[in-house]
């Protein structure tokens, strides 16, 4: 088997998602290369970080938090860009995991109850072949220790893309698109919505005040990157 895959790479290499090299036999999904130079952001360390702020005045979150910095150019725009356009589904898995297994070291974080994914519309899931947030939510899953739900936030309104919307804007595409189900599966927990970009928290807030609607609940959030330095 390890003669037939080492013969099978020299024809369909395994790439690394943030360079675009080859990966060895014992890399997954990224080469060691990138793994180590990947921009953290350590922001899960920190109550009171800048990722706070998108959200002061606008809905209780109890913690904010993402993985990486988010800049053009560098290879977190290529891993978020595999993730969700070249059906690398696999990536969001694998740093939810290793995400999740820092998450899992940190007092405020060892409180969540139940991971939730922001969903996609089932037309656009359909188009995508999967929904990155939810194999997000599995890594995260795995890492942490503790389930993941997708049967309780719902979208129902198909949405135009919000990479070119001003806040406002991206804030009226949204607002309404989310509905909560099964409600009483999550009452009294912490949630921790987790998406693969935070850049003006529309969407997440939008989905935040939906979950905050059911009895008792707290909801924090966590993404793969943001822009917010």
């Amino acid at each position: 088997m390890k003669i037939l895959n080492n013969v099978l790479s020299l024809f369909y290499p395994r790439l690394c998602a943030g360079c675009g090299d080859a990966l060895q036999h014992h890399e997954a999904c990224l080469c060691l290369h990138c793994q180590l130079h990947l921009p953290e952001t350590n922001f899960h360390k920190e109550h009171d970080n800048p990722l706070k702020l998108v959200f002061a005045g606008r809905v209780k979150v109890e913690e904010v938090a993402a993985l990486l910095y988010y800049k053009k150019g560098t290879s977190t725009q290529h891993i978020l860009h595999n993730l969700k356009y070249n059906g690398q589904k696999e990536l969001g898995d694998f740093l939810g995991a290793y995400y999740g297994r820092q998450l899992a070291m940190e007092p405020r974080f060892q409180e969540i109850d139940t991971i939730i994914p922001i969903p996609l519309h089932p037309r656009k899931e359909r188009k995508r072949g999967y929904n990155q947030s939810e194999w997000i939510a599995k890594g995260l899953s795995r890492g942490m220790g503790i389930p993941y739900r997708t049967d309780v936030l719902v979208r129902t309104h198909f949405t135009e893309t919000q990479t070119r919307k001003s806040r406002f804007n991206r804030w009226e595409n949204v607002k309404e698109v989310f509905v909560v189900q099964n409600g009483e599966k999550v009452k009294g927990q912490h949630l921790l919505v987790c998406d693969d970009v935070l850049t003006t928290g529309a969407t997440t807030e939008a989905a935040v005040r939906q979950l905050l609607e059911i009895e008792g609940v707290r909801v924090s959030v966590v993404t793969l990157a943001t822009a917010t330095h």
